[in-house]
């Protein structure tokens, strides 16, 4: 069940994740442009989706399962999509050169409502 619960989160995130990125390509190259890679490296978008869908399921998905609840799920998986964009986000703030605080609020907005969202659906599919 859990890989299931993996793979419906993940086509989630995809689909959204690819819709917000390609809306908001001259938003990020306008504040961070040559900062960024001509090209995303692959490798690491993949590990990436990987390890964070895995963890919206166990971290959000189970425990909003549990209580029952859709709430539940909006609740648990904002709070996890806040926390990981913030660790992201503080941490590039901290240690680049240029990281702009519009950045910040923009990415830790997107991360809550989009880790919310996939919770959401998710949960709602195995109810």
């Amino acid at each position: 069940m859990i890989f299931l619960q993996f793979l419906v989160a993940a086509a989630t995130f995809l689909l959204l994740d690819a819709v917000w990125l390609k809306s908001m390509s001259k938003f990020y190259r306008r504040h961070l442009g040559d900062q960024l890679a001509d090209k995303p490296n692959f490798l690491y978008a993949a590990a990436f989706y990987l390890i964070y869908i895995a963890g919206i399921v166990l971290f959000a998905v189970q425990p909003a399962l549990a209580a029952e609840s859709w709430l539940a799920a909006l609740g648990y998986g904002g709070a996890l999509g806040f926390f990981a964009y913030a660790t992201y986000d503080l941490t590039n703030a901290s240690t680049l050169k240029r990281w702009p605080a519009v950045l910040i609020a923009v990415d830790l907005a997107w991360g809550a409502a989009l880790t919310g969202l996939i919770t959401v659906v998710t949960y709602l599919v195995f109810v």
